[in-house]
């Protein structure tokens, strides 16, 4: 077996490799229960995750026997084996809910909507009472490892209901802790307001796609328009570097699209996270799509990261969230 060249253990191109496959096989060794995580929101709800790190970058990785990709013990760490090369390094993090150092809780599982390239309608999982995400963040915070709390959700019955259920969910937590908190929803009128007073730093309404045909055609319930207003109102309130927007790569969009929506929301001072589609056996009617590949991701990466400093815009300045995570996306002024 080839060893990698740990002085580029995970650096960037390596990173965008193993996000471009997305997935690992995983000794059986290595996965006592609190290593691993699984997905409750978004396309990737459902799988079983695991983190890896290796100095300041962090990289996850859904559990799956078929991946080409292998994951194996080696001395006091773990190395990838892609073939009969080692292409990474690292150690395992501990999530704490969802991912390491956040309490990143979704407090809907279920949703109204049927966004086409997401489970979570399907799944239908459970609606988190406030005392349930109250004891989950204790739990979190006894670790001595919490840095954020993050809260993400479904539409369980309405967006207004959900906005309002997060508000008095927050409002006890700013209450309980000196931490960050950070929330995504789908937005309302009024929401920035709502979620911003009740205790919330940070804010993401996700755009999922900057392409207008695909938007209909995978979100054939939402508005576009809605969620960009709603995020230019957020910047108004937030602040800078303080709002971001999932934006989904995959579904078809041109680089030229996806270069023209990064111009549009860093214009307006929204950070746009560029995530992969993670394709889902429960949403097999989607026809065309693809995971980005490895050169892709590093170049979208490379003009997010581009565009974000021609307007002073700092993604390494965010506190919650997946800014903070990291491990799903190539993620400028971290990884690029």
């Amino acid at each position: 077996m080839k060893c990698v060249n740990m002085e580029t253990e995970l650096n960037a191109s390596i990173k965008a490799d193993l996000i471009s496959i997305g997935n690992v096989q995983v000794d059986k060794s290595l996965l006592p229960d609190q290593f691993k995580t699984t997905a409750t929101a978004g396309p990737g709800a459902g799988g079983s995750s695991i983190f890896l790190r290796a100095g300041n970058r962090r990289v996850r990785l859904t559990i799956n026997d078929l991946s080409p990709l292998r994951m194996i013990p080696e001395d006091d760490h773990v190395v990838v084996v892609k073939g009969d090369s080692v292409i990474a390094s690292g150690v395992l993090e501990r999530p704490l809910c969802h991912c390491p150092e956040q309490a990143y809780i979704t407090i809907s599982e279920k949703c109204i909507y049927d966004c086409q390239f997401c489970p979570v309608p399907k799944l239908q999982g459970e609606v988190k009472t406030s005392e349930k995400v109250q004891q989950m963040v204790a739990e979190a915070y006894s670790t001595g490892e919490l840095k954020a709390i993050s809260l993400t959700s479904g539409v369980a019955v309405s967006p207004e209901k959900e906005v309002k259920r997060a508000a008095g969910i927050i409002k006890q937590l700013a209450r309980d802790y000196d931490l960050p908190i950070g929330v995504s929803v789908y937005p309302t009128k009024d929401s920035s307001e709502e979620l911003y007073f009740a205790g919330a730093c940070e804010v993401k309404y996700n755009v999922e796609t900057m392409d207008p045909g695909l938007f209909r055609r995978f979100c054939p319930d939402l508005s576009l328009p809605a969620v960009l207003e709603a995020l230019d109102n957020a910047v108004n309130i937030f602040g800078r570097n303080r709002v971001s927007s999932n934006f989904i790569i995959g579904l078809g969009e041109s680089d030229e699209t996806v270069r023209k929506g990064i111009e549009r929301l860093t214009g307006r001072c929204i950070i746009p996270i560029l995530r992969p589609i993670s394709p889902h056996p429960l949403r097999d009617n989607m026809g065309n799509i693809n995971r980005p590949d490895a050169e892709r991701l590093f170049r979208l990466g490379n003009m997010l990261r581009e565009m974000l400093d021609r307007q002073s815009l700092c993604a390494d300045k965010s506190r919650t969230m997946c800014l903070l995570c990291t491990g799903c996306d190539l993620t400028p002024h971290r990884d690029v």
